[in-house]
């Protein structure tokens, strides 16, 4: 076994990689519905730490790995983060979170006092990982000048992710919460030919405020020409209308007011028309609104509708394309080729970032987070990671600036922060794990202390968003979820409850949280005197 570990610790770069894929692979197992998933490279590089300490990594690979995950969340969560800054559900949601992140940082401070042979950076990491916060456990460990932080941190992590899901599966198993089921969006598409003499003389646009509310008339044939609502004049019997939308009883009646079902698309009443999808790629069309398009065009060609990740999006003249989009199009079948060029419609794009736009990113929030902040009574601290959280969730919702493009394909996202996420684990767990040995064995008080502080954090959450600010029991499922922070909390969330709810609650509220602890660990330093 010595020879082995020697080869490791000579081979760290070979052991950082083994330990990231068996990570994973044990995370991957899942045991009545719970599984650890990422999380689990962190004990997997404790095992290796503590079995071959010489093999740990720098510190700043880890601190990279932790950048490109903050960065990443903070481009895909922005627009919902500002939005639960504002709306009266993201307030409450919000204010929930924030009173049992403070309960539990309270519960740090007194922890400490009562028991003064605790180790205070230790406390920290309790603190960050009953949060499961990879961000404030960087925080405490920058704080207090060493890795004892993590060997608390790995102590209370896996309560930090299983209780929050006991939580969540016991409640719904016991009080069988009533949840609205989840509308399953499909859009249709009917032609319709005008046989109804109100109708006539009635444009498109004035079709809009008639129909039923959700069904929308796009296009018009008419002697062998379509044309668009923009352009398209009165109505005349024996017309072809394409309308669209997802409720069908809503779309049978807009049928019968307007006249004739002839089929479900142009083509197959004419030929000459044809419903695409088409994959936004061309990097130029990135935030240009739809209007902005229509004038890149020189033939008429109507946009029904956008495909973003899972969701299909209605389509206004003012919605803004983002590269790795579909767009559901019908157009003249001599087009088609012109369209493809416009768009793109390349999958490639969707693993395509700007670097540049990553680095001047990361750079700013970087250099937000090194400008000392000074709060009175308890000095001075910096925002570290949070300054760069910060940023990227601003970039996230503006989006674009002049010729930058901030965001990136969800595709690359994800691929580049579950990277980063895994790279820091597998570093601060390589660079712990003798510690973390030394600590379990000698004291398991961590243990414990870490098992009151994620229960408590969980319920007061989760019994805070449903009964004070009475949110439905999947918004606050979602929102413990996001209080709470581990991805595989949400994962199990959202598959047992079956609607989109827990993910809108977490986005709103992992961002906020993630901060607040990051700033928490901060002030608890001040505090009790670390650092």
């Amino acid at each position: 076994m010595s020879e082995l570990a020697n080869f490791l610790s000579n081979q760290p770069m070979l052991a950082l990689f083994a330990t990231m894929a068996l990570g994973h692979a044990v995370g991957a197992v899942s045991i009545k519905g719970f599984s650890l998933g990422s999380g689990a490279v962190l004990f997997v590089a404790l095992a290796v730490g503590a079995f071959a300490p010489a093999s740990a990594m720098p510190s700043a690979l880890g601190s990279l790995g932790l950048l490109l995950f903050l960065y990443g969340v903070g481009l895909a969560y922005g627009k919902q983060f500002f939005d639960g800054l504002t709306s009266p559900v993201g307030l409450r949601a919000n204010a929930a979170s924030i009173i049992g992140v403070v309960i539990m940082a309270l519960m740090t401070v007194a922890t400490v006092w009562l028991f003064p042979d605790i180790s205070l950076p230790e406390t920290l990491g309790v603190f960050a990982g009953a949060g499961t916060s990879t961000s404030s456990l960087q925080a405490a460990m920058a704080l207090t000048g060493n890795n004892l932080p993590a060997t608390g941190y790995s102590v209370a992590y896996p309560f930090g992710v299983a209780i929050p899901i006991l939580v969540i599966g016991l409640y719904n198993a016991f009080f069988r919460p009533r949840i609205a089921p989840q509308e399953r969006i499909s859009l249709k598409m009917h032609a319709v030919r005008v046989e109804n003499g109100y109708v006539v003389g009635k444009t498109l646009l004035e079709l809009a405020s008639w129909l039923p509310q959700g069904v929308a008339a796009s296009t018009v044939y008419r002697d062998g020409q379509a044309h668009s609502a923009e352009v398209h004049g009165p109505l005349q019997l024996g017309d072809v209308v394409l309308i669209t939308g997802v409720d069908a009883e809503r779309m049978t009646e807009a049928e019968k007011m307007l006249g004739q079902h002839v089929g479900d698309t142009f083509r197959r009443s004419h030929g000459e028309l044809d419903y695409l999808r088409l994959f936004v790629s061309n990097t130029k069309l990135a935030g240009k609104t739809i209007r902005e398009v229509k004038r890149m065009l020189d033939f008429e060609t109507s946009f029904l509708h956008v495909r973003r990740v899972d969701e299909d999006i209605s389509v206004t003249l003012d919605l803004t394309l983002e590269v790795g989009d579909q767009i559901g199009v019908l157009a003249h079948i001599d087009h088609i080729p012109d369209l493809r060029r416009v768009f793109g419609d390349s999958v490639r794009a969707s693993g395509e970032i700007s670097f540049i736009g990553i680095g001047l990113g990361a750079a700013l929030g970087l250099g937000l987070g090194a400008i000392p902040i000074y709060l009175p009574g308890l000095g001075h601290f910096s925002l570290g990671f949070a300054g760069l959280l910060l940023v990227a969730l601003i970039l996230g919702k503006i989006r674009k600036t002049g010729r930058i493009t901030w965001t990136m394909p969800v595709p690359a996202n994800l691929a580049l922060r579950n990277f980063g996420l895994s790279l820091f684990l597998a570093q601060v767990g390589m660079a712990s794990g003798e510690t973390f040995v030394q600590t379990v064995t000698h004291s398991g008080v961590y243990l414990l202390v870490g098992i009151v502080f994620v229960t408590v954090l969980s319920l007061v959450v989760l019994l805070l968003s449903l009964h004070v600010f009475k949110l439905p029991f999947d918004m606050a499922a979602g929102v413990m979820s996001g209080a709470t922070g581990n991805p595989a909390i949400i994962a199990f969330t959202s598959r047992t409850l079956g609607t989109d709810k827990p993910d809108i609650g977490y986005a709103m509220i992992f961002p906020s949280m993630t901060i607040l602890k990051i700033v928490m660990v901060h002030i608890l330093g001040a505090v009790l005197g670390v650092g």
